[in-house]
């Protein structure tokens, strides 16, 4: 009872802010020359009991995540994460098993090699990076300047690195589900087989029912390709030959006659043929004679037309008005020709512009009038002409009234055009040789030197191919 109340005492007297200790200057040590506070002063008690500071706020220098667990804390920081990152404690697992998947490496027959990750001796080939801290030190070592050269291979699931001269066979440990993964791929492709042997089955009978389909249909794309090509075929070496020994052949030496329009080719006529000349009236009446037998020859691979010569159209403005069917009436009689200018799908007419060659066309087939020139020239009375003279002609020869005067008028604009001054015969020559054929112009002026060689050739031959 004594304790307690000297206890209670005790703490009331220190409560008491003014009560003053009267046992302290006994309890003062002799030898200590400082003032020694009175225990029930107030500085007594604050010295005693100091005032909680807060410690100082950390600078945060990046984002980092606060701490919850403690434990958590400490061993993060002895993995050397001091904000609290657990990404270094998932690589020091990933390092852990990866190390002992190193271990359980066994080569067979040979030294086996294991890497421990307590070893402090450097390898000698490669560049090795450890953790370094306050507890564990990051120790780098530079990669060595001799370089080795492996060539690696995979043969029946071993993996064979070659290295210096030896060869090392690995056995990898695959994993056992992507074993049992793998078998279930190798079952589903097995109960495929079936369905794959019947796929392929079916392709090649249906290969086999296409090709012999094509043996029986008429190859037209064959055709097609083979008449694009056939404007532009080659001359051998003999045919060169014969064109250059007409070229050097004396000026009144007659080279060819074609007796069925009487036209006969000298040799001075026949130089308008060479690369400057211009082409003259008697060969490209020739040639276009050489067209229209060639289209009688073949008439399954051209077009039914007929050509009119160079001296036609001249005929036809010779009159008083600059029009004269009269004259021109007998060119086309049935008993000459064999036919009659309606059955033609084209007809054309060589226009002689003064010093320069064009060609008009009366396009039965397609119900329209065409003008062609190689220099991008117009000439709409020329197609009024020969629109009358179309009318003139079907009425004389058939009887009939076709109307011609609502048929197109067209100036082609979307054809090959001369760069020169002399090359207009040979693009009219080649527009009616085209057409005839039921082609598209796809020349230029770089055909024109074979085209003068090829139209030699021809005519020297007398036939147009």
């Amino acid at each position: 009872m004594g304790a307690m109340t000297n206890n209670r005492k005790r703490t009331e007297e220190c409560m008491n802010v003014h009560l003053t200790n009267s046992d302290s200057s006994r309890k003062r040590s002799k030898l200590s020359t400082k003032p020694v506070p009175s225990a029930a002063s107030a500085i007594a008690r604050l010295s005693r009991y100091p005032q909680v500071h807060a410690p100082f706020a950390r600078e945060v220098h990046a984002p980092c995540r606060p701490t919850k667990f403690p434990l958590a804390a400490r061993v993060s920081s002895r993995a050397g994460d001091a904000m609290g990152n657990v990404l270094i404690a998932k690589f020091e697992k990933a390092k852990r098993s990866a190390l002992e998947l190193c271990r359980s490496v066994v080569e067979k027959g040979k030294e086996v090699i294991v890497v421990d990750a307590e070893s402090d001796e450097p390898c000698a080939d490669s560049s090795v990076e450890e953790p370094h801290g306050d507890g564990d030190k990051f120790r780098v070592q530079q990669q060595s300047q001799s370089t080795l050269s492996f060539d690696s291979e995979l043969r029946n699931a071993e993996l064979k690195v070659a290295s210096r001269g030896e060869l090392w066979d690995f056995e990898t440990q695959l994993d056992l589900e992507s074993v049992h993964a793998y078998k279930k791929l190798l079952e589903d492709v097995g109960r495929r087989n079936g369905t794959f042997q019947r796929l392929n089955f079916e392709i090649d009978l249906n290969e086999k029912r296409r090709d012999h389909f094509n043996l029986l249909r008429p190859k037209k794309e064959l055709e097609d390709s083979e008449a694009l090509q056939e404007p532009f075929v080659a001359l051998s070496s003999e045919e060169e030959d014969e064109v250059q020994r007409a070229f050097s052949a004396n000026r009144w030496t007659i080279l060819v006659t074609h007796e069925n329009s009487n036209i006969e080719i000298t040799g001075e006529k026949f130089q308008c043929l060479r690369s400057t000349g211009w082409l003259n009236d008697e060969v490209i009446n020739l040639y276009l004679a050489l067209l229209k037998e060639r289209e009688q020859r073949q008439s399954h691979k051209f077009l039914k037309c007929h050509f009119f010569n160079t001296f036609f159209y001249k005929k036809l403005i010779s009159g008083p008005n600059g029009y004269d069917f009269k004259s021109v009436r007998r060119w086309t009689s049935q008993r000459k020709l064999g036919y009659s200018l309606l059955e033609c799908d084209k007809i054309f007419v060589p226009i002689h512009q003064e010093i320069h060659w064009c060609l008009a066309v009366i396009n039965n087939k397609d119900r329209k009038l065409q003008y062609l020139d190689s220099m991008k020239g117009e000439d709409r009375s020329v197609l009024e002409k020969l629109a009358r003279y179309f009318a003139d002609e079907v009425n004389d020869k058939n009887g009939q009234d076709i109307g011609v005067n609502t048929w197109k008028k067209e100036f082609v604009k979307d054809l090959p055009v001369q760069k020169n001054g002399c090359d207009c015969g040979v693009f009219m020559i080649k527009y009616v040789d085209f057409y005839s054929r039921g082609l598209e112009l796809y020349f230029d002026q770089e055909n024109m030197p074979y085209f003068r060689r090829r139209t030699a050739k021809e005519i020297l031959r007398l036939k147009a191919e």
